[in-house]
Parts: structure tokens; C-alpha cells; sequence
């Protein structure tokens, strides 16, 4: 499965929900957004049914997204669904880890292989402030299960933000100077509501490497540093975990974008910040793979954010799943 610009498509973000628990500054309104309505959104097996016909066109990395996929009653239930397609070779998720120690444990059981646990803040006012009332010890306490579960390659993400988190970069980091993870420091992008915010909230990824100076680029055969995903790596002498540093202002990596994305009510985006959706609900067979392949056609080169530019996305980012 290639796009128009030959890019091979082996990645699928998948969305089971657009419902959250949090209500984060950059994703959502302070009043949230209208949710969907139960039968808007897609089942468990309309869920698998698209992520077998992605599979059968070249997909092998699979990943819930939401919202919060741990609002969604029954997850690991999906979890051994999806498991059992063939064709998936590593099932993940993204999840704040608030909801999560009660069901680590079943999510590893079921088949879950992997998890990015969103955390802007380690300042317990802050971190309520940021995503409007969540608890920074359930999130930590969801971090610590997926350890004891036996989760590994745990990544931590941060959105970085100017004049909000960014005296807390070289804390955050630290996290990965202790803990066998991966902390990656995302630069916040002109989508949703942060569309409107000053440009001061928009730093560059290098303000990572200014705050934490003994950071070094993780050696690679290629020029510049080694890489995970769309993530540039870095690492300290004697940190057990690394950094990593994600561009998609200062540096886009749409020329080795892999993935696509299908939201909660079954519609395919090609990318993150083009308005073009493709719907998949209701097809099956032939006719499944024909629009996903549709879709794939139209993913641009290329997003067009910049300092005046925002997202052409018509979803906030709990629509979409991120």
C-alpha cells in the first residue's frame, strides 16, 4: 500500500473513542466539544474488520488512540480481538495513564505489546490546570502498573509549551535518566484550539537540547541522530532511557510519514492536518480495501503549518486520535 508519493503505509492509528476523561488546553475546548452519539461510533468488529482489511494491504503496526481509549468500556476485549488479526505484528496505545492501573495487567494479558502515556507536567496544580482536573498521581500510579504489568519501551510524551511547562524540560527529561523510558518532547502545533494561541507558545524541539546540555544525539549508521519513528534520539552518560525530540514544526518528517489514521465513527484521514476523510463504515471486502485505498491517494507530500498557517484539519485533536 503506497501513496501517490510512494511512501509505504505500514502504520494505522486507530480511534475507539473521542471521549476523554481529560479536557488538555492544546486539545479541547474549556467547555469540550459535542461527543458522538453511541451509534455514531464504530463496534469492536467494525473496528477489527478495518484493521484486517488495513493489514491485508500492508499494514503491521497498530495503535488505539482516542480521546481516552481507556473510556471505552471493555478495551481489552478489542485488544484480543485486534491481537488475533493477521498481519498485526505490534499492537500499542496512547492513554494519559489516569485510568490505567486498575486494567495494566488485562491490557498486557490481552495482547497489548506496547504504551505512550501523554504527561505534560510533573507539578501536581500544573498537570490539573493543563488538562483541566485530572490528577498527576493517577497518572504516575498508571505509570508505575505499566512497569509491574510488564509493559516495556514505555514512551512518555510532553507537548512542549512556552510560558506553560517549559521551566519543567530538564525534570521531565530526568525522567529517562532513572527509568528504563523513553520521555519525548513533542513541539505543539496550530491545531484545534492551540490554532489561536500567541506564537510564544510555540517553541522549537532545540529548546530541549538548551535545557538539558549533556544530552548527546543517540550514534546512528546515517548522518545525524538515531531515530524511533519520527522521533530524534538522544541519551546522557549514565541514563538508563533517552530523549526524544518530535518536529513536526521546525523539522517535518512528512517525506517519511508511514501512517493513517481512522477515526471513532470510521473515517479514514490520510493525514493528521488535511480536512480530506474517507468514511469506511458499512464496507467490507473489495469494497473496504477500495476506499482505504482511495484514501491512501490522497494523502499529501506534505503539511502546510507554519508560523501563520494552521492545521487544515476540520476535528480537534480528540476527534482524530492524534
Amino acid at each position: 500500500m503506497r501513496d501517490a508519493q510512494g511512501r509505504r503505509i505500514g502504520y494505522l492509528r486507530l480511534s475507539v473513542t473521542d471521549r476523554c476523561n481529560c479536557r488538555c488546553a492544546y486539545c479541547m475546548p474549556a467547555d469540550g466539544v459535542p461527543m458522538l452519539s453511541h451509534d455514531d461510533v464504530c463496534s469492536f468488529e467494525e473496528l477489527a474488520r478495518i484493521t484486517g482489511a488495513c493489514c491485508e494491504l500492508g499494514v503491521s503496526k497498530v495503535r488505539l488512540t482516542g480521546g481516552e481509549p481507556l473510556v471505552r468500556r471493555g478495551l481489552p476485549g478489542l485488544v484480543r480481538m485486534l491481537r488475533a488479526v493477521p498481519g498485526v505484528r505490534e499492537l500499542a496505545m496512547t492513554t494519559n495513564a489516569t485510568l490505567l492501573a486498575p486494567v495494566a495487567a488485562e491490557l498486557r494479558a490481552a495482547g497489548l505489546d506496547r504504551l505512550n502515556v501523554s504527561l505534560d507536567s510533573l507539578r501536581p496544580e500544573r498537570y490539573a490546570a493543563i488538562t483541566r482536573g485530572a490528577r498527576l498521581d493517577d497518572a504516575l500510579a498508571g505509570l508505575r502498573a505499566a512497569g509491574d504489568a510488564g509493559f516495556t519501551g514505555t514512551k512518555v510524551n510532553c507537548v512542549l509549551m512556552g510560558g506553560v511547562n517549559d521551566d519543567e524540560v530538564a525534570d521531565i527529561a530526568a525522567l529517562a535518566r532513572d527509568q528504563p523510558v523513553d520521555v519525548r518532547f513533542i513541539e505543539l502545533m496550530p491545531i484545534g484550539p492551540a490554532a489561536r494561541w500567541p506564537r510564544a507558545r510555540f517553541l522549537p524541539a532545540e529548546a530541549v537540547l538548551e535545557a538539558v546540555p549533556e544530552l548527546e544525539p543517540v550514534a546512528s549508521d546515517d548522518v545525524g541522530p538515531a531515530r524511533d519513528g519520527v522521533a530524534e534520539l538522544f541519551s546522557a552518560p549514565g541514563w538508563v532511557g533517552r530523549v526524544g525530540l518530535i518536529r513536526p514544526m521546525s523539522h517535518r518528517f512528512c517525506a517519511g510519514c508511514t501512517r493513517i489514521r481512522v477515526t471513532a465513527d470510521g473515517r479514514l484521514k490520510p493525514c493528521l492536518h488535511s480536512a480530506d476523510e474517507v468514511s469506511l463504515r458499512g464496507l467490507a471486502g473489495e469494497e473496504l480495501r477500495a476506499a482505504l485505498l482511495a484514501g491512501i491517494a490522497l494523502k499529501p507530500a506534505h503539511h502546510d503549518m507554519d508560523g501563520t498557517h494552521a492545521s487544515d484539519s476540520a476535528r480537534a485533536m480528540n476527534e482524530i486520535g492524534g
